[in-house]
């Protein structure tokens, strides 16, 4: 069995298995997880903003 491509989160920079597939950027589990729990007003919101704009998906205005 053949891992899949490129299975560094975008967000903790670990090689991890399971995860989510958004574009071409992978987001391991844990990482999802902890982002879906962060209230916008926790520190480590912005980190994850941060972290997201790799991924480079704009809004059509």
């Amino acid at each position: 069995m053949e891992m899949e491509k490129d299975c560094t989160c975008i967000i903790c920079g670990q090689e991890k298995e399971q995860g989510i597939r958004i574009v071409s950027h992978f987001i391991c589990e844990d990482c999802e997880a902890e982002m879906v729990r962060t209230e916008t007003e926790d520190a480590k919101y912005r980190f994850f903003i941060g972290r997201m704009k790799k991924i480079g998906l704009q809004k059509n205005a």
